[in-house]
């Protein structure tokens, strides 16, 4: 009832209600994208191996196509979807570090944000375009679908090609534009929620899936566990270590500022799921590359050092080596994006400026070590958190639940798509009740 008087409220704002309404229909084309085969592919062709391999979810591509929304492996026009953009931030993100000129940008405020997003876009075309030429390659030898029958209509040749992947890339583009329109003009974030959407629409097909292929029993057992998840994860993200700060008194002319108290919360997962989407859309990187090469080989089952130790490995996310290496990255990722987005150090001068201290702790350099030593605390607990429950799936695997989780090991039910689901339901959530309350706020103000 408090969900649905909730929602009923942010309808009759008139602005919150155009921007909902505005986010819904862009995520309405999304879909209708997501469901429009790329010209020259042979759709009944490609729906034939999809059954074919519908049982099976242990392929790396059950996390390309998570991101998608069933958009990749069917060859939609938004088949790339959100991976090059995501991709793209990444590597922008590692250039802050390493090149001068980019950390630079970042201390420049909004007009060095929108540079680094211009570069952003750039290298997400760059990265679309060979994904898309990838993936058409892949396609045209059936490599894509675990096959050797190609997946273009018969007779197509070079200038038919050229033309899908122009129009995957053109696709990929237009889902990042998409997506950037929700942020500016919707509510939450665009990129999250394109993938909410894509994760949410194959829920049921998926849940049906694991019904026709198990027992009843197991069903509800992993719908179960699945509640138990969510509600766990819901206890970390609303989790926050709050750090009471106390400002001093000053005269302003003949006011008095400050003297108040209050507290500067820090999340225990501060990262939100950004590590998780960073590592799933990274370690597919050197299989699809490996595929792309063995393709055009004449023998694509060369035996070598590489295709034996790391590639057949990446490809089952059942191992213990795959489970290990995203493990590790989700942990990499938490540190890495909380060092980039929060700066303790920032924050203690921004603190000191305002006349702002935390109680025992001078103003300066012991403040921001004190809050570096917080934060790391809590990103050890939060990152561990982070990457138990992606892996948690695959870990139930190798506990002998054989294929009693069609649907749980890196698809719609796995640790990843909740983690991503829950998350970004609550951002935006909070992100509406933020609006709705600031709305209040002028209405006693004027």
């Amino acid at each position: 009832m408090h969900v649905a008087s909730g929602f009923i409220a942010a309808l009759r704002d008139p602005d919150l209600r155009k921007k909902i309404l505005f986010t819904l229909f862009m995520i309405i084309l999304y879909r209708i994208g997501a469901q429009i085969p790329t010209p020259g592919i042979d759709y009944e062709l490609v729906n034939a191996q999809l059954e074919r391999i519908s049982e099976d979810q242990s392929s790396v591509y059950s996390l390309i196509n998570l991101f998608s929304g069933g958009a990749l492996l069917q060859m939609a026009i938004f088949g790339i979807g959100i991976m090059p953009y995501i991709t793209a931030s990444i590597i922008v993100q590692l250039l802050t570090v390493v090149i001068p000129h980019f950390e630079q940008l970042k201390k420049e405020g909004q007009s060095g944000q929108a540079k680094m997003t211009q570069y952003t876009r750039y290298l997400t075309v760059a990265l679309a375009l060979l994904q898309s030429a990838g993936i058409v390659a892949m396609a045209d030898r059936g490599a894509l679908l675990g096959g050797t029958q190609s997946l273009l209509v018969p007779n197509a040749g070079v200038f038919d090609m050229v033309v899908m992947v122009v129009v995957m890339t053109a696709g990929a583009i237009l889902v990042m534009w998409m997506g950037e329109l929700i942020t500016d003009r919707g509510v939450g974030n665009g990129m999250s929620l394109l993938i909410f959407a894509g994760i949410a629409a194959g829920m049921p097909a998926q849940g049906a899936n694991i019904l026709r292929s198990t027992s009843g029993i197991i069903f509800a057992t992993v719908i179960v566990a699945v509640l138990i998840l969510i509600i766990g994860v819901i206890f970390i993200e609303q989790g926050q270590r709050r750090i009471p700060v106390q400002y001093a008194k000053r005269m302003i002319g003949r006011r008095q500022y400050g003297g108040s108290s209050t507290y500067l919360p820090l999340k225990v997962n501060q990262a939100g799921v950004i590590p998780v989407i960073f590592a799933s859309s990274l370690i597919y990187v050197p299989v699809l590359i490996t595929q792309i090469v063995q393709s055009g080989q004449q023998n694509p089952s060369l035996d070598n050092w590489w295709q034996r130790n790391v590639i057949q490995y990446l490809m089952a996310p059942s191992s213990w080596q795959y489970i290990v290496l995203f493990f590790l990255m989700i942990v990499f990722f938490s540190f890495f994006y909380t060092s980039v987005q929060y700066d303790p150090h920032e924050q203690a001068e921004n603190m000191k400026k305002y006349g702002g201290f935390i109680p025992g702790f001078r103003p300066g350099r012991p403040t921001a070590e004190y809050l570096s030593y917080v934060l790391t605390r809590l990103l050890c607990v939060g990152s561990l958190y982070l990457g138990i429950i992606a892996v948690l799936p695959n870990l139930a695997l190798d506990m002998g639940l054989g294929n009693a989780d069609a649907g749980t090991r890196g698809g719609m039910f796995g640790g990843t798509a909740l983690l991503i689901l829950v998350s970004v339901a609550l951002t935006t959530v909070k992100q509406v009740e933020s609006q709705m309350m600031q709305r209040n706020y002028e209405g006693f103000l004027k």
